[in-house]
């Protein structure tokens, strides 16, 4: 009961600031203008999306532009880091008009923003401390992250979409608590709400969400569930349509592209660009800037040391364990999350293109290029996890598991005050120019990287053409994209498979390609389908799954898929969601990524090693090592 004391006591509180939340809410609720129309950067770049044979420019014209660059003509930005954040950068500057260049050492979200929660969220959490703590900036970073929510499911339809999640209520105070938290979050969203919460009867319950265990793990039985709605999205797959929507808009985006050293002005000690060495080709040579933008997450610190040995450190990282179980844990379209285990901790498992993921908050990690998830880790999932549902959770059902690292960012002014580490993000504009971003979260990103050439247009005394456009403007995909595409996709296409003979044999565009083509690809699924019917490349890459070999075709044509891992990992999802599969599926996606890159077999055997290299990181029950006793070791 101690909980609902605490609920009593924080009441007088709770109530005053539903109240100015809901004045502010009805302010922001109230009708705003349309999109703004003829705006020239806007309309030209939705121009080209919608054009038929629209193209990015190739790797090797990426790399001449960035190769071009000298002290007397500099790029306006370089953005070092191909996340999220350094890829919204990268598309706000180049929609504004500068002449923008980004680098990323490995692929695009190839770190942190490929290994996120999937949640598109305001957070439930920093309004319960908003509330209890009184902390309006904790509201206002609700306020803020609900507002963008909106804005990205808005502008990447297809691959973005609300989710309804359960909030499990065993004790009975528990059911006033979460109702009224998250009616609060409704009011907080305003216009941007997704849908209304509600609440179910243990009853209604058990239909929504059959796996659900009707008694907990300390005996309590379910008294009914609050039901809320945040945003989901395939994190990685946003993540690469931001880096060619920037490239559409006349960026110079170059992955495998690694930032060596630091370029200063030999007079005014000022940052004027990077040493770059192409990682595929192993060239070196320097892109000047006006301006560099160290985007590099929870690597910052390594940039900002090139820049000055002296820097004090901005990121306290921590790491998010993520397991991957079959369907049958969750339901297709209703997610589970409850706010407080045993131990203290959140644990959610939430459905993802057609299995379940499972995790909790944030530990303490270092940093790592590949992070590992440690046994224990998935073990507490898969214990926490089991208290809540009625099946029997076994760590022989784990597909895949990985970890993130989150840059927790602190301001490097704060003389290691460790109150300093924020959950929102920090823009420093160090004394030689460089602007680095970081912290923040997923959600956020858009306004993240507004930010940041704001910063980087004062540092630099740039000249753009006109102010940030990013609000109202659709990734690639999501413009033309239509809900029910993929019916007409199925109807208008087949899928021409070779058979082991070399036999080209026509197959059905069945429902759950056609779905899973116009969820991932938006308005250009067309051609994927195209390539499928028209170059026999209509089989499916792995058993169970609806990703074919067209797929691997048109992204190294049109999203800079470079490596068998670029594909397995953030162009399909495979690697996040089964090892095997992944294993399966890696001959033939090398295969055909041979034919369109012309590789040859040295290239081929590296590109097997370093995948299946990279697959053993995923800790799947297959690759697990166990030392507890308890496990069998399958091989």
């Amino acid at each position: 009961m101690g909980a609902a004391r605490r609920m009593l006591r924080h009441s007088a509180a709770l109530g005053a600031l539903i109240g100015g939340i809901a004045i502010v809410s009805y302010a922001k609720s109230q009708p705003v203008l349309a999109k703004e129309r003829g705006n020239g950067a806007v309309d030209s770049l939705r121009d080209r999306m919608a054009a038929v044979n629209w193209t990015v420019p190739p790797r090797l014209v990426q790399e001449a532009l960035l190769r071009g660059t000298s002290p007397a003509s500099p790029l306006d930005l370089l953005v070092v880091g191909g996340g999220a954040t350094g890829c919204g950068v990268a598309l706000d500057a180049a929609a504004r008009g500068l002449r923008v260049g980004l680098v990323e050492r490995d692929d695009f979200a190839s770190g942190t923003s490929s290994r996120s929660t999937k949640l598109i969220h305001g957070g439930v959490r920093y309004l319960e401390k908003a509330v209890f703590q009184l902390d309006y900036k904790q509201l206002n970073l609700v306020f803020h992250a609900l507002d963008e929510r909106a804005q990205l499911i808005q502008n990447a339809p297809h691959l973005c979409h609300s989710l309804p999640t359960m909030t499990p209520c065993y004790q009975w105070w528990e059911i006033p608590y979460y109702w009224a938290g998250l009616k609060l979050y409704d009011i907080v969203a305003g216009r941007q709400m997704l849908h209304l919460s509600r609440y179910h009867s243990a009853k209604e319950s058990f239909e929504f969400f059959p796996t659900l265990a009707k008694t907990a793990g300390d005996g309590k039985t379910l008294k009914g569930t609050v039901v809320y709605y945040d945003g989901q999205m395939d994190d990685a797959r946003v993540n690469v349509s931001l880096a060619c929507t920037a490239a559409l808009a006349g960026a110079a985006v170059l992955n495998h592209a690694e930032a060596t050293a630091i370029i200063k002005d030999e007079s005014t000690g000022q940052v004027v660009g990077a040493r770059v060495r192409d990682n595929l080709s192993g060239r070196d040579f320097d892109v000047h800037a006006k301006v560099v933008v160290n985007a590099g997450g929870p690597f910052v610190d390594e940039l900002r040391r090139f820049a000055d040995k002296e820097s004090k450190p901005m990121i306290a990282p921590s790491s998010g364990v993520h397991v991957v179980l079959p369907d049958y844990y969750s339901p297709e379209s209703m997610g589970l999350i409850v706010p407080k285990t045993k131990d203290g901790r959140v644990v959610f498992m939430l459905p993802w293109l057609g299995r379940t993921v499972a995790g909790t908050t944030d530990s303490i990690s270092p940093i790592t290029m590949l992070p590992e998830p440690k046994e224990e880790e998935i073990q507490f999932i898969l214990d926490a996890i089991s208290d809540y549902v009625c099946v029997k959770v076994r760590r022989s059902d784990v597909m895949s598991a990985w970890s993130g690292i989150r840059p927790l960012a602190s301001d490097p002014s704060a003389n290691g005050d460790t109150s300093s580490i924020s959950r929102d993000h920090v823009i420093c504009v160090e004394p030689h120019g460089m602007v680095t971003i970081t912290g923040g979260k997923w959600t956020t990103y858009r306004s993240m990287a507004q930010d940041a050439v704001d910063a980087a247009i004062k540092s630099g005394n740039l000249s753009p053409t006109n102010g940030c456009v990013t609000r109202d403007l659709p990734l690639i995909g999501g413009e033309g994209y239509d809900p029910s595409c993929f019916a007409i996709i199925a109807q208008q296409y087949v899928r021409m498979k070779r058979t082991y003979g070399g036999k080209i044999i026509p197959g059905a565009m069945d429902t759950a390609a056609a779905k899973h083509l116009a969820s991932a690809y938006g308005g250009m699924a067309h051609r994927v389908a195209l390539i499928a019917q028209n170059e026999g490349l209509g089989k499916r890459l792995a058993h169970g799954y609806p990703y074919l070999e067209a797929e691997v075709a048109y992204c190294a044509r049109n999203e800079y898929c470079e490596s068998a891992v670029d594909f397995i990992a953030r162009r399909s999802r495979l690697a996040f969601l089964d090892t095997d599969a992944a294993n399966q599926a890696l001959p033939r996606v090398i295969e055909i990524l041979a034919e369109e890159h012309k590789w040859d077999k040295h290239r081929k055997k590296l590109e097997i090693s370093k995948a299946k290299a990279f697959l053993e990181t995923f800790k799947s029950s297959k690759n697990a090592q166990f030392f507890d006793g308890k496990h069998k070791m399958v091989r």
